[in-house]
């Protein structure tokens, strides 16, 4: 991919937690010589430790010299440096929102392109509608592709969505051997599953599996160590949990090291839905999607499900682990790298940006001005926003936010009362509280906050 002056297209990524770091890097790194790539890393209050981004950038491809460190107030500044022609935003959705209308503003525009850093599916309108000023949106697999691309043509939120190997699934051998490792790898989430006594079911299964072979270790995989943050708050962190519990096996451990060194010592992997999943297929590993609490969108496991990986305690404690349907892998993250399309169309987007022909992408409208911007941006930054601007509106928008949610319950409330009168079902007043976050107008999208 070379710009029409023969020289490689600059990409600067933003990007601030676990996740989106590696995964910014990754697909970075992915694209080898034909960017000219450099990754900024955002000083947010969910940011990466010195230790995470190590982790992150391991075996990513992409050089810990061209990564660095930037805070939001000279963000504009650097990015003014560095003359990108595209700006790869890897950041959950009300960041994404705010970096994309204030990058927009540059002259001249950079290209901008978004993903999500994982297991995408099911598609939501949430993740699409955060990023609705970016130009590129990129997926990992045909199904997503499809399926985001249905959201779109259903809901009038146009996107452009293009193709791009998952990064952890680079290199893929799937089921070619038995793994050598005799570890039981298992791969935790901070929001799934959500409720605490579901997550002690699983800290009790895996004190069971440690148990029953004392002679090969349970390691539980952490995203990240005491005092650092994910991309997700985790509340109930398996630590805690397992100290709960009593004393502890002692082939049952905790890691924090990256996953692919985890999988390198790996019999076999356990999750709910975490894309760990992918990157074990990826290596040939084996995999277990626990179904004891059943398949969901909440649960994001509906496509590992389809993989026929699910399977329950007796298993995970007998090691019984299982490889995916062949019949899944081309149409879910193990498409022929060749299929690829989204450098083809970095690259249309980079050409016409040079020759003054890149549309530009505006904002939904919403309600608020300035001063919503404001919000928005305190919101996605917390402290790391600095301006008097955000402190302001913080300080105007928390009552108000406040006041507002106490209305929507008094509301629901009322709602739910009457429907449970006239027997309607609850869910037509859920199916238009969720229509009014999709437009994001007004308070609506206070629901949208917490989104990818």
């Amino acid at each position: 991919m070379t710009r029409g002056s023969g020289r490689a297209p600059r990409i600067v990524a933003i990007a601030d937690t676990d996740s989106y770091v590696k995964w910014a890097a990754a697909l970075l790194g992915a694209a080898g010589e034909g960017v000219d790539a450099a990754l900024l890393v955002l000083e947010t209050p969910l940011v990466v430790s010195d230790t995470q981004l190590t982790a992150a950038l391991a075996g990513s491809g992409l050089s810990a010299a061209r990564v660095e460190r930037v805070a939001h107030a000279g963000l504009a500044d650097r990015l003014a440096q560095l003359r990108p022609d595209a700006v790869l935003l890897g950041a959950r959705g009300p960041l994404v929102r705010v970096l994309a209308r204030e990058i927009a503003q540059l002259e001249p525009r950079p290209v901008l392109v978004t993903g999500l850093a994982g297991i995408s599916i099911p598609a939501t309108r949430k993740a699409v509608v955060y990023r609705m000023q970016c130009d590129l949106f990129v997926v990992h697999s045909r199904r997503e592709v499809r399926e985001f691309g249905a959201l779109s043509a259903r809901t009038g939120y146009a996107h452009r969505y293009a193709l791009a190997t998952l990064p952890f699934a680079r290199g893929a051998t799937v089921a070619s051997a038995a793994p050598s490792g005799t570890d039981l790898v298992f791969a935790t989430q901070a929001k799934v599953p959500a409720d605490r006594e579901d997550r002690l079911r699983i800290a009790r299964l895996l004190v069971s599996a440690a148990e029953a072979d004392p002679g090969r270790r349970v390691v539980v995989k952490l995203r990240a160590a005491a005092g650092e943050h994910q991309t997700h708050v985790e509340q109930d962190g398996y630590p805690e949990l397992l100290a709960s519990l009593g004393p502890l096996p002692a082939n049952l451990v905790t890691s924090t090291e990256p996953m692919g060194r985890a999988l390198d010592r790996a019999e076999g992997l356990v999750t709910v839905s975490s894309t760990a999943a992918i990157e074990a297929i990826a290596r040939g590993v084996p995999v277990i999607a626990l179904d004891m609490f059943g398949v969901s969108p909440k649960l994001i496991n509906e496509t590992l499900a389809d993989a026929d990986l699910l399977a329950g305690p007796d298993d995970v404690v007998a090691r019984r682990f299982r490889h995916p349907d062949p019949e899944w892998l081309d149409e879910n993250y193990f498409h022929p790298p060749a299929d690829d399309d989204w450098t083809e169309a970095l690259a249309r987007l980079v050409a016409r940006r040079a020759d003054g022909t890149l549309p530009s992408r505006e904002p939904l409208p919403r309600r608020g001005g300035p001063l919503r911007d404001a919000w928005e941006r305190r919101v996605a930054l917390g402290r790391s926003d600095t301006s008097f601007a955000g402190t302001v509106a913080y300080a105007i928008g928390m009552p108000s936010r406040a006041a507002v949610r106490l209305a929507t319950r008094a509301r629901r409330a009322l709602s739910m009362g009457a429907d449970a009168g006239t027997g309607a079902v609850a869910n037509t007043t859920a199916e238009r509280t969720e229509e009014a976050g999709d437009h994001v107008r007004g308070d609506a999208d206070r629901r949208l906050r917490a989104g990818r």
